[in-house]
């Protein structure tokens, strides 16, 4: 997932403001947080866009489990550390004042054992007095299947049509992506398949309830799905 379509990935999402989302997440996080650093993680980081404007607030690292993803990071983010690791088990070894995950990357979780998991060992990288902030995947209940969505980008040097249909298969909503793509080296065209469970607000709960912290879910969040925010107890 996302091998292919990495390097076009900032191009596809140009429309989302990521500086106004930084924004929102230093006040998140300074409010709630009981320590005095600035320490923060990012974990499914992918291309660093995120991290490219919270740095201006806070000491940054990223993790996410595609090399493709993170080599796009490091050519934005030269000094800034960033690691491949699966946000089910990777292992640090340090503890960080704020630990993100953002943009539904937990919607890559395939039940609610890998998201329990998952938020436990985002947890077990928290200060004591650290903030962990999740933006989950769409609920069940607003999930609407059957719908045609598409996204074109028109610049001189690019031009893309990225188009699916979404569908659902027992708990995942399932999005075939096809991306056709012209620059001047030619026309690329490929097929992209997004699996992304439908956890229910009961079941992003109970994972932070689970791993030991007390959760505050913030309607809307950042774009309109929500943020659950977890604080050690």
């Amino acid at each position: 997932m996302y091998d292919k379509s990495a390097r076009w990935y900032d191009a596809i999402y140009s429309f989302k403001d990521y500086a106004a989302e930084a924004v929102i997440l230093r006040g998140l996080i300074e409010s709630r947080r009981g320590s005095p650093g600035g320490a923060l993680l990012d974990v499914a980081c992918g291309t660093g866009e995120h991290l490219r404007h919270l740095r201006a607030y806070f000491t940054v690292e990223g993790i996410d489990i595609n090399e493709s993803m993170l080599a796009v990071a490091r050519e934005k983010l030269p000094g800034v550390r960033l690691r491949q690791g699966d946000m089910l088990d990777f292992d640090l070894g340090e503890r960080y004042d704020a630990v993100l995950c953002l943009f539904s990357a937990v919607g890559y979780l395939r039940n609610e054992a890998e998201l329990e998991r998952s938020v436990r060992n985002m947890g077990n990288h928290l200060n004591p007095d650290g903030v962990l902030v999740v933006e989950p995947w769409i609920l069940p209940e607003a999930f609407v299947a059957g719908r045609v969505h598409s996204l074109f980008v028109d610049r001189p040097d690019l031009k893309l049509a990225r188009i699916n249909v979404s569908r659902v298969e027992g708990r995942a909503a399932v999005m075939d992506m096809h991306h056709l793509i012209g620059t001047e080296q030619g026309i690329d065209y490929f097929v992209e398949r997004h699996e992304l469970t439908l956890f229910t607000d009961d079941e992003y709960r109970g994972a932070f309830i689970a791993a030991g912290l007390a959760v505050e879910p913030v309607p809307n969040g950042l774009a309109g799905r929500g943020l659950y925010l977890g604080r050690p107890v």
